[in-house]
């Protein structure tokens, strides 16, 4: 797990790989996951074209003030799921950022539930991609939320 800025792989090290390159390393190299998947509590846990699954449990620290998970934790894990699964089709030499997400909470997630969040690819093409995904309970399949999202493709001139 990356710990400090100097700690995050060097531009040239993810321009070296595709998306889809770069996630199934990560699976072998857990360093490289994003630092924030230590504070929200989820990993990555699957990685094929156009699919991304992460599991994780939400636990006190994510609550609002109310004690329910705050929806920025649902967002999180599903920016990540569906943004990653459209990184599948980034091409080596560039890079993606997200341009907007929906997300849709259909039911409260108690805390410490396990949870899997899955992306799903509509379309990857050269500067733009879309997915959907969800988050279900990772015992019973129950539906907690949906999401959609549209990436920005981008290719990155070595100088």
């Amino acid at each position: 797990m990356t710990t400090m800025p100097y700690t995050l792989p060097d531009r040239d090290r993810m321009l070296s790989m595709s998306g889809l390159e770069y996630l199934q390393t990560t699976l072998q190299e857990p360093a490289l996951s994003a630092p924030i998947s230590k504070i929200m509590n989820y990993w990555l846990e699957t990685v094929e074209l156009g699919k991304v699954s992460f599991r994780g449990k939400p636990q006190f620290e994510h609550t609002n003030p109310m004690g329910g998970i705050h929806g920025g934790w649902y967002g999180t894990l599903l920016d990540s799921c569906m943004a990653c699964a459209v990184m599948t089709t980034v091409p080596k030499g560039a890079i993606y950022t997200t341009l907007e997400y929906k997300i849709n909470l259909t039911r409260a997630i108690p805390i410490g539930t396990e949870i899997i969040a899955t992306g799903f690819l509509d379309h990857g093409g050269r500067t733009t991609g879309v997915s959907h995904g969800e988050i279900r309970g990772a015992e019973d399949g129950k539906l907690y939320a949906t999401g959609s999202t549209t990436c920005l493709i981008m290719q990155i001139h070595r100088d």
